[in-house]
């Protein structure tokens, strides 16, 4: 697929990896529409990248978001499925002997931001390419996190979610033109990672790595873009982690 022509929505891209994501798409000539749920980091997008305020957890308000590209624009060949939020909870807190096990009302809330999400703009805007047969691709924004990541039952679960739905939607999909991928960050160099993440954590995190860095959110646009770049890649899990796993 052609960038210069393609129509993106990337959601949660109103700041931090989705801002640098739409960023490098837009400046790669696609047209990019930005949904995230902070409306003041929308109001605050450059002049020229379109914006709206969405919660991607609501399947009606993302259908109708889903219709309201498609007349403005004609069709959306492209989303990004990048909202969600960084979760860490212990399963077991023996600190805490009131509060011991992890919160089932605060894993619910982790899975439905990083999962739910995915799967409701998905079926959104995959509706809309079907019914305008459109050839276009889905990007899921995983993590290293989908492998398992001590401290992050609910989040590691979400991710690994996610890129179960990515091979199967590139099988179901994939027959109708769409093709399905997603890019596995590891931890990259943004406020939400520092906000999750101690700085004795960023430290050992960087130790660890054979590039001895966080990855920047540009390194991470390039890779989506690559796989909208690509006709020929479906059902991929691309990690961008800088060596972590080797």
């Amino acid at each position: 697929m052609e960038l210069e022509s393609a129509v993106i929505l990337v959601t949660g891209g109103a700041k931090g990896l989705g801002l640098g994501i739409a960023t490098h798409l837009q400046e790669r000539g696609a047209t990019v529409i930005v949904a995230d749920l902070d409306a003041k980091s929308v109001a605050a997008l450059p002049k020229q990248m379109e914006g709206f305020v969405l919660d991607v957890t609501r399947l009606d308000d993302a259908r109708d978001m889903a219709a309201k590209m498609v007349t403005q624009h004609g069709r959306i060949d492209v989303l990004v499925n990048n909202a969600g939020v960084i979760y860490s909870e212990p399963m077991v807190n023996i600190m805490n002997p009131l509060g011991m096990m992890h919160d089932y009302d605060r894993f619910r809330a982790s899975i439905t931001a990083n999962l739910d999400s995915v799967f409701i703009m998905t079926s959104a805007v995959v509706e809309q390419m079907v019914l305008r047969r459109t050839r276009g691709a889905i990007i899921n924004i995983s993590s290293i996190s989908a492998c398992g990541n001590e401290g992050q039952t609910a989040y590691s679960a979400a991710k690994a979610g996610v890129n179960a739905m990515t091979v199967t939607w590139s099988k179901e999909l994939g027959k109708l033109g769409i093709r399905c991928n997603a890019v596995a960050p590891g931890f990259i160099d943004t406020d939400s990672t520092r906000h999750a993440l101690s700085e004795s954590i960023v430290k050992h995190i960087q130790s660890n790595t054979p590039l001895r860095r966080l990855g920047k959110a540009n390194e991470v646009a390039k890779a989506v873009a690559s796989l909208i770049d690509n006709d020929f890649m479906n059902g991929v899990v691309l990690d961008v982690n800088g060596g972590l796993t080797i």
